[in-house]
């Protein structure tokens, strides 16, 4: 009888855990570079004791999650107009600054220059460039290129002074080397910064989209719906057994 209290119990908790996710995903259709998350199951055989012999202990099975990941398919990319916004085109990375002054990395591309003169991104976290923070003087026109080359023209001087101000730290890494944080930033997981790539290309006055399919989301809703109400009646079935086997004792 255990063992179908076991498996229902533990497959309600995971049922409500992927729905959440699923929430989640459903909630950021709309955020720009957003990376769906990805949630999966898998049986793991109950032991008792201390864990070190699985006997006739097989029979119970609990449902955990697995370990979870993102979906790294490349987003929409839609033109907006503004010179300081950057979509990244295939694999890759944009690097920021956190508070704690560790690096993350994200696909969100819609930057702007703070008070201070520093290109942040929507945040307000600093971008990083070639040395660290990237500034540029105030009140000058920005452009980005391709290779994320930022250049800068001063009010007043002729467009051929336009001077190259520093270069966007784009990275490729391993995309198994990466975990999402609470922030919803990307984070290398043994906290090391990635290393640049000259590879990894921009589409200025673009934006990546998130890559959540809605419908594909919403799916995925009533799928965890209907699989949580049939735990709970499994539940429901368990205890009338256990009701019914108690009176035969009763009788016996």
């Amino acid at each position: 009888m255990d063992r179908l209290i076991y498996t229902a119990m533990s497959g309600a908790t995971q049922a409500l855990e992927q729905q959440a996710v699923v929430a989640n995903n459903l909630a950021n259709t709309s955020t720009t570079g957003f990376r769906a998350q990805l949630a999966t199951f898998r049986a793991v055989p109950m032991a008792f004791g201390d864990g070190s012999t699985i006997q006739d202990d097989t029979t119970r099975t609990f449902v955990l999650s697995s370990t979870p990941g993102a979906d790294y398919t490349p987003g929409p990319i839609q033109p907006t107009g503004n010179p300081l916004d950057v979509a990244i085109q295939g694999p890759g990375w944009l690097s920021v600054l956190t508070p704690d002054g560790t690096e993350a990395y994200t696909r969100a591309g819609n930057l702007h220059v703070d008070e201070n003169g520093q290109l942040v991104n929507a945040s307000n976290m600093p971008v990083v460039g070639g040395g660290g923070p990237l500034s540029v003087p105030p009140n000058s026109q920005v452009t980005i290129g391709a290779d994320g080359t930022v250049s800068a023209l001063i009010p007043g001087d002729p467009p051929t002074s336009i001077a190259i101000v520093d270069q966007l730290k784009l990275v490729n890494p391993d995309p198994a080397s990466l975990k999402r944080g609470d922030d919803g930033l990307f984070h290398t997981a043994d906290g090391n910064p990635a290393d640049a790539d000259p590879n990894v290309k921009v589409a200025a006055g673009s934006l990546e989209g998130s890559n959540v399919n809605p419908v594909a989301a919403m799916v995925s809703m009533i799928t965890n719906a209907r699989q949580f109400q049939m735990q709970t009646k499994m539940i429901e079935s368990a205890d009338q057994n256990e009701q019914s086997a108690n009176k035969l004792l009763d009788f016996s």
